[in-house]
């Protein structure tokens, strides 16, 4: 991701996120996002093996295989999603504790029908989340 206010994602990206958010609302998803050119185009889907509903964690053997099919098919990794089953989709303190990536995007699904704004991103650095606009490339 550039450094900048404005994250650029296929409209396509943000309904597979709602979609997986809502097809288990009661646990949080969570996944990498890639692209090509800085756009996020592509959703790679993993387990939260914490099974909770305000945490997740991908396995290591899972992230690398990510990683892995990420530079075997020439896309950048450009961000991480997680959703937030209760309550809003903003960066928990333990989100930012644990965001130990400085150059990516972090997208927040809300599962809730009436949420104003379902999806939200951020970049997170140095113990300090700042929201970023979601710009449909």
């Amino acid at each position: 991701m550039a450094e900048g206010e404005i994250v650029a994602v296929r409209a396509a990206v943000l309904d597979e996120l709602l979609g997986e958010a809502r097809r288990a609302p009661e646990l949080e998803c969570c996944g990498l996002l890639a692209g090509r050119n800085g756009v996020i185009d592509t959703v790679l889907p993993a387990r939260n093996v914490l099974a909770s509903a305000t945490a997740y964690e991908i396995e290591p053997a899972e992230l690398f295989a990510l990683f892995r099919r990420m530079r075997a098919e020439g896309l950048e990794h450009l961000g991480i999603y997680h959703s937030h089953p209760r309550g809003d989709n903003a960066p928990s303190p333990r989100d930012v504790e644990l965001a130990f990536y400085p150059d990516a995007a972090y997208l927040i699904v809300s599962p809730l029908a009436g949420a104003d704004r379902p999806v939200r991103a951020f970049h997170i650095t140095q113990g300090a989340a700042r929201e970023l606009t979601i710009h449909l490339a």
